[in-house]
C-alpha cells in the first residue's frame, strides 16, 4: 500500500494512517492544518477519535518545523527576485500564513486556520498587491512573534507519542477485524 497518493487536477493529498501520524508527530503544517479544519463534513468514528486527540501533536516541534519552512520558503523568495526579479506571490503570501499559524500553536496551544482579521492583508499579498520590502517587513515582525511566542509557550517540548502510538495500534486492530 502506498503511503501517499496525490492528484494533482484536484489538489488532494491522501496518506496512509502511519505516514499520517508520523508527519503530524513531526508537526508538519499540512497535516496539522487537516487536524484542525473547522471544514470536516464527515468524520468516521476513528476519525472523529483522532480529531479528539489533535492537541496531542501540538508541541515545541512547531517552532522548528515552521521556521524550517519559513526560512527555506524565504531562501526561494529571495532567489526568485534575484534570478528573475519578480516573485511567487502565492508563496510569499503561505510564508506570512506559516508564521501567523505558529505564532497562534505556541500562544494558544491550537491551530490557526482562519487567519480572521489578517485575510484581505494576506490576499493582497497573494495577488502581488503590497510590495516586497512591505512583505519582508512583516515577515520580520512576525518572526520576532513567532520567537518570542516560543520562548514563552506552554506547548509541551515533545508530543505524546504514546498516545498517538496507543490510537495507531488500536485503529490497525480495528481495520484487522479484531477489537481496539
Amino acid at each position: 500500500m502506498p503511503e501517499q497518493l496525490e492528484s494533482a487536477e484536484t489538489e488532494e493529498c491522501y496518506w496512509e494512517l502511519q505516514k499520517f501520524l508520523t508527519l503530524a508527530l513531526k508537526a508538519n503544517p499540512n497535516v496539522l492544518e487537516c487536524l484542525y479544519t473547522p471544514l470536516v463534513e464527515v468524520a468516521t468514528p476513528l476519525a472523529q477519535e483522532l480529531l479528539a486527540m489533535r492537541s496531542a501533536f501540538l508541541s515545541c516541534l512547531v517552532y522548528q518545523t515552521y521556521n524550517g519552512y519559513v526560512m527555506s520558503q524565504f531562501k526561494k523568495l529571495e532567489q526568485d527576485l534575484r534570478a528573475r526579479g519578480e516573485i511567487k506571490w502565492k508563496h510569499a503570501m503561505h510564508l506570512i500564513r506559516l508564521l501567523l499559524a505558529g505564532i497562534a500553536a505556541l500562544d494558544t496551544g491550537s491551530l490557526l486556520v482562519h487567519v480572521g482579521d489578517k485575510r484581505e492583508r494576506l490576499l493582497a499579498v497573494r495577488r502581488g498587491d503590497v510590495p516586497w520590502a512591505e512583505v519582508d517587513e512583516w515577515r520580520l515582525a512576525l518572526h520576532k512573534e513567532f520567537d518570542a511566542a516560543f520562548a514563552s509557550t506552554r506547548l509541551p517540548e515533545r508530543p505524546d507519542y504514546e498516545r498517538v502510538n496507543a490510537f495507531l495500534i488500536k485503529a490497525r486492530r480495528e481495520s484487522a477485524g479484531g477489537k481496539g
